[in-house]
């Protein structure tokens, strides 16, 4: 099953579709929100800044720190669907998602 991901700050762009594991992806993506201009986010709401998504495109990879050991982070390679996500992202210039 497919979820759809709405661009909250480009209303009038169509909506992008990705796999339903996504909603549990995301977060690898997403700016915490206690960081600078991160705004307010409604349930099912996400910011990723459009910095860290350009750099998650060119370099490839996130990076995961495990909950085990904080002090040793794993990059993980991204996903071709995730790579054309972020194409999409970035190529709009989106950081307010929202999932459906």
């Amino acid at each position: 099953m497919a979820i759809r991901v709405f661009a909250v700050d480009h209303p009038d762009l169509p909506p992008y579709e990705m796999p339903d594991r996504f909603r549990h992806e995301v977060a690898y993506f997403m700016t915490p929100a206690d960081e600078a201009g991160v705004p307010h986010l409604g349930e099912g709401e996400y910011w990723i800044r459009l910095d860290d998504a350009r750099r998650a495109l060119e370099s490839g990879v996130i990076e995961i720190v495990s909950p085990l050991s904080s002090e040793r982070p794993t990059e993980v390679e991204i996903s071709d669907e995730q790579s054309d996500w972020l194409e999409w992202m970035v190529a709009h210039g989106v950081q307010h998602i929202r999932l459906e």
